[in-house]
């Protein structure tokens, strides 16, 4: 009997260490709930959203992608100053000019799993023609 109840008391412990290692895993401190909400924020606006896509391909100029995206220049430096801000993008100095490029190779990874969730969400969402997500 007693041996029984070491087992179990073992296994028990076992279990606590495992559900406390899992909760300390899956739990989000504070800093990851801002770089989500962040994140979350950047892609509120389908300006800054389209900036973000626009960006995964290449860096570009300010002026490119306000004419690309249809949007005034100085809505662009709106725009590109908050993702600036969220740490999203970063510009790089050419002269008179800057390019910007997306701060991290792996935000451009993030952002094609995210429209991966999209399409498994919202499968009519890109069904046209000159949809480049799927």
């Amino acid at each position: 009997m007693s041996a029984q109840r070491g087992e179990a008391s073992a296994l028990f412990r076992i279990c606590c260490t495992i559900a406390a290692v899992t909760s300390a895993i899956l739990s989000a401190t504070p800093t990851h709930t801002a770089a989500l909400a962040r994140f979350g924020h950047a892609l509120s606006d389908p300006t800054r959203a389209a900036i973000l896509l626009a960006l995964r391909d290449a860096p570009a100029y300010p002026s490119d992608l306000a004419d690309a995206l249809d949007v005034s220049r100085q809505v662009m430096s709106n725009q590109l100053a908050c993702l600036r801000g969220c740490g999203l993008v970063e510009a790089t100095p050419e002269g008179r000019r800057s390019s910007y490029r997306l701060s991290d190779p792996h935000i451009a990874a993030a952002l094609g799993e995210l429209l991966q969730v999209v399409l498994l969400t919202d499968p009519g969402c890109c069904t046209g023609p000159t949809c480049t997500c799927a």
